[in-house]
């Protein structure tokens, strides 16, 4: 009997998965009142019309994106259904490049060193998941972000640093929160032996023992594979934002990055700031003049961006990055069902070793609870925008309150996971010399029998 996770049934069954949802979604939007194609795909085929118009892609209202999806998708302003079609199919085999990745990682020596039908079975979750091919046939951009992302942690595990600087910044310009993998790239890259060598020096007198030990411990800090991160990551972010900013001046800086301090987002938005946020749109006069709303970022970068990586970062690089989206995610004062994709494209990177999969009760409650106190909070929104009933108290605040909590009970789950494993040696990656123990074992298994 053929295998059933094969690459060509695994990548055939994605990319039919996804022309089917694009095919519908066209018959949907003719023939349905309520329309398929995300409102975020008419703002930005809207500014691509303004783009191809020699005008701002600003002038379209709520464009709050570089001006390079714009450009990017230009194509959509020429003549025809088919053109106008053509960020969709792109976001879509975005989803398939991005899968593929996930492949790659977890096919690598330092990434898991997976044979191809157990890596095919991970990657399914997301080449299959009809809630990822709905959000990027719909117009959802996610998918070309999920590319840039996962690439970036295939470049990582191969060492190919000067690359994994340049989508660094080229993700971090596309959108804001990938910033938050610098801190545990940087943190996971240490040089071979470069504590030991500090340690001989104290031992062993020599001239490089006149400095302080902390000027030592910085010096070694700033290896040779950290500066050519931070060098290539910066230059590829500076430079695209100079150039936007050449184009487009300050409303490419107010749209594009100081917005999002201020943001005022109530719709659609399951975060525990959501009534916060309600009451700051309708009647700011009657909210704290402390505005919490540009405060919110502080606990969530502080988690997200400085403990996660410092705790984790040197143990499993994959899955300290999904631990990272994940509080982001949790903790943003902004969150809605697309965010979702940010952390399910690194889900099949972690779940091999995940007490989730290790114990299925575990994680057929997490993924329970996670489904019901969404539905519950969609409950409510529902009576509230659809049959005008008030339900922001207790109805939205309590299941927003809810779901916020069993969000930090899964990264719990996933932070008590990680931590558990040993810290790496560069060059070393504890999930690669665990599938080889795999391997062993089961070749000695077949031996045995």
């Amino acid at each position: 009997m053929s295998p059933v996770f094969t690459t060509k049934k695994v990548f055939f069954g994605a990319i039919a998965l996804r022309v089917l949802f694009l095919l519908y979604g066209l018959l949907q939007d003719v023939y349905s009142p309520v329309k398929y194609t995300d409102i975020d795909y008419m703002v930005f085929t809207d500014a691509a019309r303004y783009v191809s118009q020699g005008l701002s892609p600003y002038e379209r209202e709520t464009y709050r994106y570089t001006p390079l999806l714009a450009w990017i998708l230009l194509p959509t302003s020429w003549p025809g259904a088919f053109w106008f079609s053509f960020g969709k199919m792109l976001f879509a085999v975005s989803d398939i490049v991005a899968g593929w990745f996930i492949l790659l990682v977890l096919q690598a020596p330092e990434g898991g060193a997976m044979t191809t039908e157990q890596a095919l079975k991970y990657a399914s979750i997301w080449l299959l998941n009809p809630m990822v091919a709905t959000i990027s046939t719909r117009g959802s951009s996610e998918g070309l972000l999920a590319v840039m992302v996962v690439a970036l942690l295939w470049t990582v595990v191969r060492r190919r640093i000067i690359l994994a600087g340049i989508l660094l910044g080229l993700a971090v310009h596309f959108k804001i929160y990938p910033f938050i993998y610098g801190a545990s790239i940087l943190w996971s890259l240490d040089s071979p032996h470069a504590l030991t060598s500090i340690k001989k020096q104290d031992s062993a007198p020599s001239p490089a023992t006149q400095y302080p030990l902390p000027l030592r411990t910085i010096t070694a800090f700033f290896n040779r594979p950290r500066l050519l991160l931070l060098t290539s990551s910066l230059t590829t972010f500076t430079t695209l934002n100079l150039l936007m900013y050449y184009h487009y001046s300050t409303p490419f800086l107010h749209h594009t990055f100081l917005y999002h301090l201020t943001r005022i987002d109530h719709r659609h938005n399951f975060s525990p700031y959501n009534t916060l946020l309600h009451l700051s749109s309708a009647k700011p006069d009657l909210v704290s003049s402390l505005k919490l709303e540009s405060l919110a970022f502080i606990p969530q970068i502080a988690i997200s961006a400085i403990v996660i990586p410092i705790v984790l970062a040197k143990r499993n690089l994959a899955g300290t990055m999904l631990a990272q989206t994940f509080a982001f995610v949790a903790f943003n004062k902004v969150c809605t069902s697309q965010y979702f994709l940010w952390y399910l494209i690194l889900l099949p990177l972690h779940l091999p070793t995940s007490s989730f999969l290790t114990t299925p009760r575990l994680g057929v409650l997490a993924l329970t609870l996670w489904i019901s106190t969404q539905a519950l909070w969609l409950h409510q929104a529902y009576h509230l925008e659809f049959l005008g009933h008030s339900t922001f108290t207790p109805g939205l605040f309590v299941s927003g309150l809810l779901f916020f909590a069993v969000n930090i009970w899964i990264l719990g789950v996933m932070v008590e996971d990680i931590g558990s494993q040993t810290i790496h040696q560069p060059g070393w990656d504890g999930a690669g010399e665990r599938a080889k123990r795999r391997g062993a074992a089961v070749n000695d298994s077949r031996h045995e029998r």
